[in-house]
């Protein structure tokens, strides 16, 4: 699953909002770029992770999109840059 998202940070609850959510998405995904997360999780967990972003976000100001793949389908990833994969946790 890949999750993105667009907090309105024009305000200190904002701001507040901003590092909760980033904090939350780590507990499940990998943190790819800024406001971007991914990971393979269960369905078990994306229900907490929706539950817990949704107790987090203001519904009129704040953006959040979770793009998931139907059982079986799996995606293709391609990086097209020399920089390193921040998802790669191997040393």
């Amino acid at each position: 699953m890949i999750l993105i998202y667009d907090i309105n940070t024009e305000d200190n609850d904002g701001k507040r909002r901003l590092v909760k959510i980033m904090k939350t998405s780590r507990k499940y995904l990998s943190h790819v770029q800024k406001s971007v997360f991914e990971g393979d999780i269960t369905e078990g967990q994306i229900s907490l992770l929706k539950k817990e972003i949704m107790a987090i976000v203001n519904m009129k100001k704040d953006f959040v999109i979770i793009y998931s793949l139907r059982d079986g389908v799996k995606l293709n990833r391609e990086i097209l840059t020399d920089t390193p994969d921040p998802t790669d946790n191997f040393l």
